[in-house]
């Protein structure tokens, strides 16, 4: 898989020398998918100029300029300000290309009841193999790409390919040794308890610090330790280094609850099972354990069962990426989950949006009514933080309160108590937020 992202109008874009994307390539059984996000990022300063009910409209006005460009796209409005495109080819290098005509297209202003306005559109993009089925996959990455290029301002390109079968077996042999030499380490991303104004637990997230090639992202290494079945020991792994992890923190006064990701195939693993219930019971330690709705679906049965096991013997279950996938309320109401995590698709355009609020909103007091508190992810503004605690929100985690950071880093922020920092800028808009929807 392959994404990046583009800001217009103002970051230059550099041109592959592609040729153009012509109708007779979509036709004959193209090989790459590509999904696209176009969001208009100055929608407050327009809707200031024009008002609400003009400003509505304003998706309409570039799903017409896009289509224009290129005919051929397949648009789907998902907001009052983005736009989700898709669009098959026959290479990657036709998404530069179609880019490209699409910036262009919205450099001109628009005319909007008889004056003329520029808009500026911040373009997101993925592409995968048209035979590779994970459109969860491909979404996070036309979403992550998107943040990227609203944050940067500038072109911002990633290479996240999806491997075939001899990429695989590479990664896989390579990621062997990786763990056995400890080339591996866990980054920490804080969740903050809104009322309490404090760090309850941490999430980790394994990274790759590769001899030869670098920081290697999880992304690319992660689906090969699945592929390859590796996933067990990684996840061993990560269970180990959390426990010594955690260990470290008490002394310093610390007591954290750590929050590893699980892998699907390994709720159905009753191999795995047992042996990270072993670790965990021997060690008397605190950790969490966060799985996706889709994951239970493999296998419910044993997923539930198992599920169970790990909360008889302590360990907190966080039901990750909540609405991002096919959530289910069958499942919801079965698993022994005390912790309900929403997707940061719906955090990033909180203060945005006209429905993501009032979907945030039911997910908090559905969540509530099942006793599960709730943690809101991607949380990168202090308006969205106010607004989730007015909300009811119990936790939250995201690039406002800090990046995943290695444990020396995690050490002396908890030291330093740089969260609170974070509460006192968020107070004034709280103070507002909570006025305003007291009223509502």
């Amino acid at each position: 898989m392959v994404r990046f992202g583009i800001q217009s109008p103002e970051a230059p874009v550099a041109h592959s020398g592609a040729p153009a994307l012509l109708p007779s390539v979509l036709t004959a059984r193209p090989a790459w998918r590509f999904l696209m996000l176009a969001e208009i990022t100055n929608f407050a300063a327009v809707r200031r100029h024009v008002g609400c009910t003009r400003s509505d409209m304003l998706v309409a006005d570039v799903s017409s300029r896009l289509m224009e460009a290129i005919p051929q796209l397949r648009l789907t409005v998902v907001g009052r300000t983005t736009i989700e495109i898709a669009l098959e080819g026959a290479d990657p290098a036709e998404l530069d290309t179609a880019l490209d005509d699409l910036r262009a297209s919205c450099d001109e202003p628009f005319l909007l009841d008889g004056e003329t306005h520029r808009l500026d559109i911040c373009f997101g993009a993925a592409a995968a193999h048209a035979a590779y089925s994970d459109d969860v996959r491909l979404i996070e990455e036309a979403e992550a790409a998107l943040a990227e290029a609203r944050a940067a301002h500038i072109p911002v390109r990633h290479d996240v390919t999806a491997p075939g079968a001899r990429e695989i077996r590479r990664i896989a042999a390579e990621l062997r040794v990786a763990i056995a030499e400890e080339q591996l380490f866990l980054a920490y991303q804080p969740k903050i308890h809104v009322r309490r104004q404090e760090i309850g637990s941490v999430e980790a997230l394994v990274r790759w610090q590769h001899p030869s090639r670098g920081l290697i992202p999880p992304g690319d290494f992660i689906g090969a330790a699945e592929e390859g079945g590796l996933i067990d020991r990684l996840t061993i792994w990560t269970i180990e280094r959390a426990i010594v992890d955690q260990q470290r923190l008490k002394e310093a006064g610390h007591d954290l609850r750590i929050f590893i990701n699980i892998s699907g195939q390994l709720l159905a693993d009753q191999v795995f099972v047992d042996a990270a219930s072993r670790l965990i019971m021997e060690a008397d330690a605190k950790l969490g354990f966060e799985v996706t709705e889709t994951s239970v679906i493999r296998d419910p049965s044993s997923a539930i069962a198992n599920l169970q096991r790990f909360a008889d013997i302590g360990i907190v279950i966080a039901i990750d990426d909540y609405g991002a996938g096919l959530s289910s309320l069958a499942y919801l109401k079965q698993l022994p989950a005390r912790e309900l995590k929403i997707d940061k698709l719906f955090v990033t355009q909180l203060t945005s949006s006209n429905r993501d609020p009032l979907i945030v909103r039911s997910t908090i007091d559905l969540a509530h009514a099942l006793d599960m508190e709730v943690v809101a992810e991607g949380v990168e503004t202090h308006a969205a933080l106010a607004l989730l605690t007015v909300m009811g929100c119990d936790m939250v985690q995201g690039f406002l309160i800090s990046r995943p950071i290695s444990l020396d880093a995690l050490l002396r922020f908890m030291e330093e108590d740089r969260h609170q920092s974070v509460s006192r800028d968020t107070r004034a808009t709280f103070n507002a937020l909570a006025t305003a929807w007291k009223r509502a």
